[in-house]
């Protein structure tokens, strides 16, 4: 069966909004980190305005790393856009917690969830992640979109917890 996999950027005091996350240079532990997810990863869930900005963006990306994550599929998780331009792409059809479910029974290796905040909280909530891979950076934006929802408790297991020596932390989790 293939796991759910939600991998995020946040803050130290849990905002997940990349562009607020400033000041950290990126490095080579960093890259190592998102090269083990590619390595791990067999598709793509995004919400519609992560595959946008993903779509406006990589495909105009070069090297071996883009060129992999571009071969991806990837399933979008959208109302209302029809057309994808970044290939391979389809929409998920029907409810998000059926079309998921469905996938997961799926060949073809695990399935990331990159940015897409609504979509990872949805997922938490209806218990179809398997893992949480957070790069938590050494900053407190004070404000933003939290990637967990305000006032719904979870239990994690703490899988690995890996400092990086640019102050920036790799964790995994197992939901509890």
């Amino acid at each position: 069966m293939r796991k759910v996999i939600i991998t995020e950027f946040i803050s130290a005091d849990g905002v997940a909004e990349v562009e607020k996350l400033t000041g950290v240079a990126w490095n080579a532990e960093m890259d190592r980190f998102k090269e083990e997810e590619l390595a791990d990863s067999g598709a793509m869930l995004l919400g519609r305005v992560t595959f946008e900005i993903f779509a406006g963006s990589w495909p105009s990306e070069t090297g071996d790393f883009a060129n992999r994550f571009n071969a991806l599929p990837k399933y979008v998780a959208t109302t209302t856009l029809t057309k994808f331009d970044w290939k391979p792409a389809e929409k998920l059809e029907g409810p998000l917690p059926e079309a998921v479910r469905k996938l997961k029974q799926g060949a073809g290796g695990n399935i990331y969830v990159h940015g897409s905040i609504s979509v990872a909280q949805q997922l938490l909530y209806h218990g179809l992640v398997d893992r949480i891979r957070l790069l938590s950076y050494p900053i407190a934006v004070g404000q933003g979109k939290p990637f967990f929802v305000p006032g719904e408790q979870q239990k994690f297991e703490l899988i690995s917890a890996v400092p990086f020596s640019n102050g920036v932390v790799a964790l995994e989790y197992e939901p509890g």
